[in-house]
């Protein structure tokens, strides 16, 4: 294989990722909106489908974020990176756990009643509520945060400030009303674009 090919591959992935991520974002914030897609159904299976493949998307993401800040700064500095990675992985993580949930009791309840009552009954078996709907997640979006700050700041910068703000707009937009998820994830998307054309691999800094 030429040396060329595998950077390639990886720009690709990496662009895919980025467009995708978001625009599947979108696409469930969007069916959430539509009448009767909160309760069991084909509104449900597909907005949640849509989430689940959105949120594995981000994981080219975060390796692509890492790649920009790998050969920078200390030893600490490196290891600090790490730290914010494996918290994003481990959001991810439980991010996907609770979609997972989600798509197995919408398919599985009979109704809105019954679909309620096996989310009680999934959240009441300890540690579930916490480490997957409560505080799980948030580390998806603190680890997101911390590499986009990382690869945003300093001598050898990447990307431009705007990137993390945006990300912490479209967060906290979402956060409030889960209807802004839509334009949340166009704030991700604008955040992230810097890396089709970085390709997630190192780059000189910014002036």
């Amino acid at each position: 294989m030429n040396a060329s090919q595998h950077p390639a591959r990886t720009a690709r992935r990496t662009a895919c990722a980025v467009v995708g991520a978001p625009a599947l974002m979108a696409l469930y914030g969007g069916i959430r909106l539509v009448p009767g897609s909160r309760e069991p159904g084909l509104g449900w299976t597909a907005g949640h489908t849509a989430m689940f493949a959105g949120l594995l998307l981000f994981a080219p993401v975060f390796l692509a974020l890492r790649r920009l800040i790998a050969p920078r700064g200390t030893t600490a500095g490196r290891l600090a990176a790490g730290a914010a990675l494996g918290t994003a992985f481990a959001g991810l993580a439980a991010s996907l756990a609770q979609i997972g949930i989600d798509l197995v009791v919408g398919l599985a309840a009979a109704d809105k009643a019954d679909q309620a009552r096996m989310f009680e009954r999934v959240q009441a078996v300890p540690g579930v509520l916490a480490a997957v709907y409560q505080v799980g997640p948030l580390l998806f979006y603190v680890g997101l945060l911390a590499l986009l700050i990382a690869a945003s700041v300093g001598a050898a910068r990447t990307l431009r400030w705007w990137s993390p703000v945006l990300m912490l707009v479209g967060t906290v937009a979402s956060a409030a009303d889960l209807a802004l998820i839509p334009p949340a994830a166009a704030c991700y998307l604008v955040a992230l674009a810097p890396l089709v054309r970085l390709g997630g691999a190192p780059r000189a800094a910014l002036a």
